[in-house]
């Protein structure tokens, strides 16, 4: 398993690197206006001006001169949606993309068992998000000394603890898709217009309070954001965890039981029409 872990990070070393210095680069230039933002005395004048829909989207806006809201507006508002595009693409093809190389039947031929192979490669992609968000993080921190953003590293820390756990859950649910459906292609796809759909879903809650019920059986709901600076809601992180666990386990399952193929996509395993024809 820990050869499989190392593995894993090693193959997703390019996307780290890219994703950390990326995300770095952009809070630095966060954490370098905000003083500016926090200053001006008209600021929350000029915010309530804004279209209802864009606050509905963006809660975190009517305190956006405070550390909560600014965080929450310019950060973890849309970071489930930007590393989330990183966390489904990379857990969709965590194994199925080898086996539809045609290379994951030789790797399965060495002696390392299906368990071992499925874990490594999970706890690898877990480990390369903690690491993304472990860079974030200290470019927040480090930094913001010099500024306004007077938070302690564990008040800085706390909420990316939620947004590790939702980015492991829409992992997770990529994995068990691409186990389920003819490719992991279309397993990421479709993990993917769940993530897109529930963030819209969230801000029309907020506009029209008929979605309100619909909205709290949707992950995201349970996402606190910049929120958890000031607290942490410790029974929506360990509801989204326990999410990933599930997600995981049964994608653990199908794993141990899948017929692995040689390569290519594999298909709806639908009846033809002429052999229902046939048939009738």
């Amino acid at each position: 398993m820990l050869a499989e872990l190392k593995h894993t990070l090693g193959r997703m070393r390019g996307q780290m690197i890219g994703w950390s210095i990326g995300l770095a680069l952009y809070v630095l230039l966060l954490v370098s206006f905000y003083d500016s933002i926090a200053g001006m005395a008209n600021f929350q004048e000029f915010i309530q001006n804004y279209p209802q829909e864009m606050q509905a989207f963006f809660t975190g806006m009517t305190e956006i001169n405070t550390p909560k809201g600014y965080l929450d507006t310019y950060y973890f508002s849309y970071m489930t949606l930007i590393i989330g595009i990183m966390a489904i693409s990379a857990g969709a093809g965590l194994l199925v993309s080898d086996e539809e190389r045609g290379i994951l039947d030789l790797v399965l031929a060495h002696p390392v068992s299906r368990t071992a192979l499925f874990w490594g490669r999970l706890l690898g992609l877990a480990a390369a998000l903690a690491v993304i968000l472990v860079v974030s993080w200290l470019s927040w921190l480090i930094p913001s000394a010099s500024t306004g953003l007077k938070l302690t590293w564990i008040e800085f820390l706390l909420p990316f603890l939620p947004l590790f756990a939702v980015l492991l859950l829409f992992g997770t649910l990529a994995l068990l898709l691409s186990m389920l459906l003819p490719s992991g292609r279309m397993g990421g796809m479709i993990s993917g217009a769940l993530l897109v759909a529930n963030f819209l879903l969230l801000g029309l809650a907020n506009i029209n309070q008929d979605l309100k019920p619909i909205v709290k059986f949707t992950p995201l709901y349970y996402y606190q954001g910049g929120g958890a600076v000031t607290g942490l809601n410790w029974g929506w992180l360990g509801g989204l965890s326990a999410m990933s666990v599930l997600f995981a386990l049964l994608a653990w399952l199908l794993f141990r039981r899948r017929d692995i193929r040689v390569g290519g996509e594999r298909s709806w395993r639908l009846p033809s029409l002429r052999a229902v024809l046939g048939r009738s």
